[in-house]
């Protein structure tokens, strides 16, 4: 059981749901460590093929709960729930099989680095994004200086980050923020059907090539090709790779299991 967390699942779809409404999805430290316990377990769940993650009540994070230790007696910021959350954004990021945010609201600070770690983010047209770090002069510190530039380009962060301005869902496609952007009522459906398409994959090869291309800046072009050989041996053993290779010779649609 969850105390901030709703959890569901739609077959072979799971969804993560902040839901600590309240304070906007504020990322204390009661719901990173239920996050990633969430994780730990979807991780683990081999029937979930992927994985939504998202907020409820109008938010998806409006990032760290500076107002649960912003005090003389425990002040900001707290090492602890830093040192959780850095392994949270860690967590999404290494999510062996896809994850989607859909964010509908506030992304903002820590909350936006949570977005980041995803492999795609889903947003309604209200939805709002910010990196929050300078407005309280303090730098960016689970992980969006890493992602950022990766995903939007380096100058696009740099003005992102150093500004503290907003973004609409306009601008953050635009700028490639976000892989898609709903109107609000189909928001839900939009993302569900993008799960489903990626949970009907071959999970084993998807999730060889998300490790593949998250590991790839470590290493040279010759011995990523090698790594590349070495999954490719991971999926050569799988049923899917042997459907999908018996659908290509008999011209039809592969029909991928998971296995």
């Amino acid at each position: 059981m969850y105390k901030f967390l709703e959890i569901e699942r739609h077959d072979a779809v799971g969804v993560i749901a902040l839901n600590r409404p309240q304070a906007r999805n504020a990322l204390g430290m009661g719901i990173t460590i239920e996050l990633r316990r969430a994780l730990r377990e979807a991780a683990a769940d081999t029937t979930m093929r992927a994985l939504i993650l998202t907020g409820r009540g109008g938010a998806f994070s409006a990032g760290a709960d500076v107002k649960e230790w912003a005090s003389d007696e425990n002040p900001w910021p707290d090492m602890n729930w830093v040192e959780e959350s850095l392994r949270l954004v860690q967590q999404v990021h290494d999510m062996p099989k896809p994850v989607i945010a859909m964010i509908d609201g506030a992304a903002v600070g820590a909350g936006l680095d949570m977005a980041l770690a995803c492999d795609f983010r889903y947003a309604s047209a209200g939805a709002k994004f910010i990196c929050s770090y300078t407005n309280v002069g303090f730098n960016p510190d689970c992980g969006g200086t890493w992602l950022m530039p990766r995903i939007i380009g380096l100058e696009a962060a740099r003005r992102f980050a150093y500004t503290g301005e907003l973004w609409t869902a306009e601008v953050a496609l635009q700028n490639r923020l976000v892989s898609h952007v709903s109107d609000p009522d189909a928001l839900w459906d939009d993302t569900l059907a993008f799960a489903q398409l990626l949970a009907s994959g071959p999970t084993v090869a998807i999730a060889q090539t998300k490790k593949l291309m998250n590991t790839a800046h470590l290493r040279s072009l010759s011995d990523q090709q090698l790594e590349e050989a070495a999954a490719g041996k991971i999926c050569g053993q799988t049923q899917d790779h042997k459907e999908g290779l018996a659908a290509a010779n008999e011209r039809r649609a592969p029909r991928f299991t998971g296995a």
